[in-house]
Parts: structure tokens; C-alpha cells; sequence
């Protein structure tokens, strides 16, 4: 008391010491983590903070997600101008409307890992529901189209699969306004917090996107079994990627349900559970569904079909036909052996002519090349009659009896005049 008699130490300033030397302990604890600045938002520590390592690791591989989705997006829209078959580039709009909303799962994540408050738990609970149901409406449409495929090898036109897709999205996009107009603003009184809900609030709400997968993973079965088994394989990625995603959402519903009460904080696990199942959904669709179908895109179909080949008509004219050809062969084939050898052919006068029109003054006619010709013998030009070299085969076998006679005769006389002794006299 006697020091502030004496003045020596304002009333203002004391009081002003005194709050400073209080407040440096609340100071101290509210010190950025390490690996974050200073200035940094508190919402953000977990994005840099080094002692919560979670949102460290799932921001690396959800940076690497979001580069791949872009990367393949470009590929697929690449792609385009290299399909060879018109029935998987119908199917192309679906696709790219599954990559978007794979991209938008892995952005997503980020919102996961920034602390809670008014703008970040809206877009949880509206996105969460809206962006699975693109993925698994887009799987499903394409499943339809494929049990179409694998049992007449025609297809669903592209864009009604797309709008199937659409739709089937449409109504969870209705499902999650509804909801948050419920449970957020409220009739006459103040907006309610929407952080403040349960967990199974939060899981009953996903109840369409569940029956999506259910449905998506039933339709796929019965493409296994068509008569056209080159499209089978694209049934496989589907019940692969679905049946990755069944055991995905189960882990995931118990251990937000469940298991992070039983760990003894369950506010703090709460988020990287949802992380964690983003993260891991959206690459399952990237590795099991998106790059296995963009690797079948520009194969070209093996598969010879009876839609593809052109009929063959086994009618009366077709029969006709062939055997005219035949015919016509084997005509020209016995012409052709008759034909005397190439040294002996006839010259024709109108061997210059090639039948085609002239058009031309210039061009000589066929008089001009007739009295042009050199001289030629005419048995070469006009072939004249012959004997024939062979007539044993027309004489009579008593004509030749009758020849060969005399001509052993006269073989005989000559043979006496040679050998004769009075030749010499």
C-alpha cells in the first residue's frame, strides 16, 4: 500500500505488468506446433503439424491422387481420336464423369484434415454423400450397358448411359440438401451447429450411396455369363473395384461408429477415419477401375461376331452365280489349251487397236496402220490349209499294207543291184 502512496508505480501501469505476466503462460500454450509458422491459421495445424503425422502422410498421397486424376483425364480425353470400336467410345462421357468426381474424393481429403468449423462441416456433409455417388452411379450405368454388350454385342447408346449416371446422382444431390435444410436451419429457431451431429447420423445419411454399391455389384454379375465373353473383362474391373469398396466402407462405418470410442478419443480419430476412407476409395478406383479401362480402350475387338461379318446369301441367284463362274473358268481354260504355241499365232492387222476411243485427230486409224504394215508373207497373216503331219492316223489299213509292199519291193531290187557280181561289167 505504500507503494502506491508514494507513486512510485502507477495504478495503470501495475495492472497492465500484472495482466502481461498472467497471460504469458496462455501465450506459451498457444504456440504454433512445430513444423507450422507462427501466423499460420489454427485450422490448418494439422496440415504442417509434425506431432499429428496423419494429415502429414495423407496430404502426400492424396497430392500424388490429384496429379494422377488429372493425368488420366487427359489420357482418356486423348485417347479419343484412337478408339477404333464405336461401343467403348460411347461409354467415354461416363468415364470422365467418374474421373471428376474421383478427383473431387481426393480433395475432399484436404477438407478432412483442416479443423472443424462452419464452412468445412457443411461441405463435408454435402460432398461426402454426393461425390461417392458420382463414382458408383457411373459404375453401375456401366454395368448396365455391359449385360447389354456380353448378350447381343450392342450397347446402350452413350448418352443414355451418361444420363442414367446422372440422374441416379441427381437424387443424392436432393437426398443431402433436404438434410442439411433439416438438421441445420431449423423452423424459428437460431441455425444449429452442423458439426454438432453424430457419427450415426452421419453414416444413416449415406444409406443411397450404399444401395448404389449394393446395386452396381449385382448388376455386374450376370455380364460374366454372355455369349460375347471379349466384353467380360470390363464386368471383372467393376466387381473388383465395388467389391474393394464394400470391404472399404465396412472397416471404415465400424471404426467411426465403433472403434473411436473404444481408443478413448473419438473426436480426434474422427477425422482421419473419414480421411483414410477417401483416400483409400479413390485410389481403388484409380488402380482397379480407371486404368485397366484405358488400357483396353484403343485394343482393337479380336472377336469376330455374326453382326460384324456381312451376310452371306445361299439363295437361288448366288448358286447361279457361282456356277456361271465356274463354268466360264473352265471354259477359258480349255480355249486356252488349244491355242497353238506363241511362235506360230496369227498377226492380226488390228493388233495396235486397244479398243479405246480416240480422242485424239492425231491418232492413225486402223486403214492408216493396215496399208502401213510391212510385207509379210500371207501364210503368216491369213493362215492357209495344211496336210496333216500324222496320216497313219486317216489312211486306210489297206492302203498301207498295199504301200508297205511295194516299198519292201523296191528294198530288195536295190539290195540285188548292189550286191550283184556283174555289177562292175
Amino acid at each position: 500500500m505504500a507503494l502506491f502512496r508514494t507513486g512510485s508505480c502507477p495504478t495503470l501501469p501495475f495492472l497492465a505488468c500484472l495482466w502481461f505476466i498472467s497471460s504469458v503462460p496462455h501465450m506459451a500454450g498457444a504456440q504454433a506446433p512445430s513444423g507450422c509458422g507462427q501466423d499460420l491459421n489454427p485450422l490448418y495445424y494439422y496440415l504442417c503439424d509434425l506431432s499429428a503425422a496423419w494429415g502429414i502422410v495423407l496430404e502426400a498421397i492424396t497430392s500424388a491422387g490429384i496429379v494422377s486424376s488429372f493425368v488420366l483425364i487427359i489420357v482418356l480425353a486423348a485417347s479419343t481420336p484412337f478408339i477404333q470400336d464405336v461401343r467403348k467410345k460411347s461409354i467415354l462421357g461416363t468415364q470422365l464423369f467418374f474421373l471428376f468426381g474421383t478427383l473431387g474424393l481426393f480433395c475432399l481429403v484436404f477438407d478432412m484434415i483442416v479443423k472443424k468449423d462452419f464452412a468445412t462441416c457443411a461441405s463435408r456433409r454435402f460432398l461426402f454423400g454426393l461425390l461417392f455417388a458420382i463414382c458408383f452411379s457411373c459404375l453401375w450405368a456401366h454395368g448396365i450397358n455391359l449385360n447389354y454388350l456380353v448378350r447381343k454385342n450392342t450397347g446402350i447408346r452413350g448418352w443414355v448411359v451418361f444420363g442414367i449416371a446422372v440422374v441416379l446422382t441427381l437424387v443424392e444431390v436432393i437426398i443431402n440438401t433436404e438434410w442439411l435444410i433439416i438438421t441445420i436451419v431449423r423452423s424459428g429457431n437460431a441455425p444449429v451447429d452442423p458439426c454438432a451431429i453424430q457419427n450415426e447420423d452421419f453414416v444413416m445419411a449415406l444409406i443411397y450411396v450404399m444401395f448404389l454399391i449394393l446395386a452396381g455389384f449385382v448388376t455386374a454379375w450376370p455380364a460374366l455369363c454372355g455369349r460375347y465373353g471379349y466384353w467380360r473383362k470390363h464386368g471383372i474391373f467393376i466387381l473388383l473395384t465395388l467389391f474393394m469398396s464394400i470391404c472399404i466402407w465396412i472397416v471404415w462405418i465400424v471404426m467411426y461408429v465403433y472403434g473411436n470410442p473404444i481408443v478413448g478419443n473419438p473426436t480426434y480419430w474422427d477425422d482421419p477415419t473419414l480421411a483414410i476412407a477417401l483416400v483409400s476409395n479413390a485410389w481403388a478406383f484409380i488402380l482397379l477401375y480407371i486404368i485397366p479401362e484405358i488400357s483396353q480402350l484403343t485394343k482393337p475387338n479380336l472377336e469376330q461376331t455374326f453382326e460384324d461379318d456381312a451376310p452371306r446369301g445361299v439363295g437361288y441367284e448366288t448358286i447361279l452365280k457361282e456356277q456361271n463362274t465356274q463354268r466360264m473358268y473352265m471354259e477359258n481354260k480349255a480355249f486356252s489349251m488349244d491355242e497353238p504355241p506363241s511362235a506360230k499365232r496369227v498377226v492380226s492387222p488390228y493388233n495396235g487397236y486397244d479398243g479405246q476411243v480416240r480422242n485424239s485427230i492425231f491418232q492413225p486409224t486402223e486403214m492408216t496402220l493396215i496399208k502401213n504394215m510391212p510385207d509379210v508373207p500371207y501364210d503368216v497373216i491369213i493362215p492357209r490349209a495344211t496336210a496333216n503331219t500324222h496320216p497313219a492316223a486317216t489312211i486306210r489299213a489297206d492302203d498301207a499294207y498295199n504301200a508297205q509292199s511295194r516299198q519292201n519291193a523296191n528294198n530288195s531290187s536295190n539290195d540285188t543291184q548292189t550286191h550283184s557280181p556283174y555289177k562292175q561289167w
